[in-house]
């Protein structure tokens, strides 16, 4: 199926590119719809013979992402598209595109077996690397060059250094799209060292409130901010006339779907998300951002020998 997505432009290329080798780099703007188009370029321009292994490093964005590409392609959740996270799985033996977390598929090629019955593997957001993201690129390239020529390795990110992952990977394609622009008014909060932040965001909203025509979002780093955000912004007069939601990794699914998903009573939302919403997620009907200006950033601790998170 094809979409009307800026990715689309790329499909001459990748088909030309997997059919003359076996690996790519493409990087593609956020909102391009690499990470929902190009794996079902794969299944749909049979370029590989078995499944369509898709690593995310976020457990949200893999379980949102599988749900998603399932409504596109017309079936069920589970079925043709899956998505495998801790403590939660949802495809058989039949599902081609399968949406994974990253520590799941390196802990599946530690135990060997060669990736059986994968016919590619498709690293999305790699920018965000880790330890695991590092480890299990390295571990594909090796299973590829021992025992699997025919698999495929794709690499993709919004923002990526292409020349030193080409010369890792070397030979391979890179493929770029120019996505879509669209203007942006920008506009800066002054700084309070004392004011907490959700309650500088709360300023920024009420302030900004009759600017918006639609939906909004507001970035903070965790639960705890999330928490304190919403409350805040509850507080105000333009609160109370909106629904209020959060959306973070650690959220039952179906409230994360109630984030995405537009407000059934027909209110306006505004959804207060970590950056899990500024690359992975694509939410729909928003035209106002507020940005806390901190996050969660994925750092390895040496003296810990682990990855840790830090506010930044």
């Amino acid at each position: 199926m094809k979409s009307s997505l800026p990715i689309e432009a790329l499909r001459a290329a990748l088909v030309k590119a997997l059919k003359a080798g076996n690996r790519a780099v493409i990087q593609a703007p956020t909102g391009s719809g690499k990470s929902t188009q190009i794996p079902q370029m794969l299944v749909d321009e049979e370029l590989v013979q078995g499944r369509v292994v898709v690593l995310q490093p976020r457990r949200i964005a893999t379980r949102m992402l599988a749900k998603r590409m399932a409504q596109e392609r017309g079936g069920k959740l589970g079925d043709e598209v899956g998505y495998h996270i801790r403590f939660d799985r949802v495809f058989d033996k039949g599902t081609r595109i399968l949406f994974v977390t990253e520590g799941l598929l390196l802990r599946q090629m530690l135990q060997g077996g060669g990736l059986k019955g994968v016919g590619a593997v498709v690293f999305d957001e790699f920018h965000e690397r880790n330890l695991y993201s590092d480890l299990s690129l390295t571990l594909a390239k090796q299973v590829q060059e021992d025992s699997r020529p025919d698999l495929k390795i794709l690499v993709m990110s919004a923002t990526l250094d292409t020349d030193e992952l080409s010369r890792f990977l070397a030979p391979c394609e890179v493929l770029t799209s120019q996505g879509r622009t669209f203007p942006v008014n920008i506009s800066y909060a002054p700084g309070e060292r004392e004011t907490p932040v959700w309650e500088l965001a709360a300023r920024a909203f009420e302030k900004n409130f009759e600017k918006a025509q639609r939906d909004m979002l507001v970035f903070m780093p965790g639960a705890y901010e999330i928490g304190r955000t919403m409350d805040a912004i509850g507080q105000t007069r333009a609160g109370r006339q909106c629904v209020i939601l959060p959306l973070y990794g650690e959220l039952p699914p179906e409230r994360q779907d109630a984030a995405v998903n537009p407000d059934p009573g027909g209110l306006r939302k505004v959804v207060v998300a970590t950056n899990v919403a500024e690359t992975s997620l694509t939410i729909d009907g928003v035209d106002l951002v507020i940005d806390g200006g901190l996050a969660r950033i994925a750092r390895y601790d040496p003296r810990r020998g682990i990855n840790t998170l830090l506010i930044e």
